[in-house]
């Protein structure tokens, strides 16, 4: 068998191990994209056997959508303060777990279990907690035994604070699959390199800055991607904690797409709804995609 043939047999090998990928791949979201892609050029109501070609006026429609824009910017809000806040304390706590910590293990398995559990069960135990059913309020009931009546209100109703405490529950639920992926990232750092840093006199706080940061950027980069698609795609948790409302101040483009095809019944402008979204979503990985193939421009 020539050089050739070899290299042609270990190609063949390689797209036969791909394969399944690719038709999964394709099956379960090219093709669909596509069809929705291809429903957002339409005027259809969901039942009909028929449907109106109307070109790219859903996507005109969707520029000119103040209610939209306003949802953009809601799951923006919120993916911002998932993005600083709850990466932030998954970093903390996953660094403090990898120290030489007691019941470090107990607090490994704590932190998970918030991620693992339904949306809907979470959005509801805290609609109960911070919303004001029956005078069941724990949160105002705390603050007023503290000596903060002030502060005690409706957090759902109050278009002030809606939005903030919506995204500070989905952060409670969401830091723990930062904190695995941190805690992963941080156990393959060798520990030889913090002895040669502390033999050189380093403290901790440069170690920290030299050796940590550096080499989990990559991780902190991953992080942030996930962060980003699965905050801008939060639905069951709002829909379960603010009751299915779809007031302005807590809504999101998922909700605003099922409003479009289930309320109104305007499939075609809510699949043009989906595909914008799906792109938005694509530009944005793509962009901290590229974040992560420069990690030299990080300055730490």
């Amino acid at each position: 068998m020539t050089l050739n043939q070899m290299k042609i047999k270990a190609t063949l090998e390689n797209y036969v191990f791909i394969f399944p990928a690719v038709i999964i791949f394709s099956v379960f979201y090219i093709i669909p994209f596509i069809w929705m892609f291809q429903l957002g050029l339409t005027d259809w109501d969901g039942i009909s056997f028929t449907r109106a070609f109307v070109g790219l006026h859903n996507f005109k429609e969707i520029l000119q959508d103040n209610n939209w824009w306003q949802s953009v910017r809601n799951a923006g809000y919120i993916t911002l303060i998932a993005l600083t806040f709850q990466n932030i304390l998954a970093f903390m706590l996953a660094w403090a777990c990898d120290r030489e910590i007691r019941m470090k293990n107990f607090y490994r398995v704590i932190f998970f279990i918030p991620p693992v559990l339904s949306a809907v069960v979470v959005g509801l135990v805290w609609r109960f907690i911070i919303n004001d059913v029956e005078g069941a309020n724990i949160i105002n009931r705390v603050l007023v035994q503290l000596g903060f009546s002030n502060l005690a209100h409706n957090w759902l109703s109050d278009p002030k604070t809606a939005l903030t405490t919506v995204a500070l529950v989905h952060c409670w639920q969401g830091f723990g699959w930062g904190f695995l992926i941190f805690l992963a990232g941080l156990q393959t750092i060798p520990r030889e390199l913090y002895e040669a840093a502390r033999i050189d006199g380093a403290d901790s706080w440069q170690a920290f800055k030299k050796i940590t940061l550096p080499l989990m950027v990559p991780v902190i980069v991953l992080v942030a991607i996930l962060t980003v698609l699965g905050t801008m795609n939060v639905f069951a948790l709002i829909i379960s904690l603010v009751g299915g409302e779809f007031a302005g101040h807590t809504s999101v483009p998922v909700l605003r797409i099922y409003y479009s095809m289930m309320r109104s019944s305007r499939f075609g402008y809510a699949c043009a709804q989906g595909v914008t979204f799906g792109m938005m979503l694509v530009v944005i990985s793509f962009i901290q995609y590229r974040f992560i193939r420069k990690p030299g421009k990080i300055k730490c």
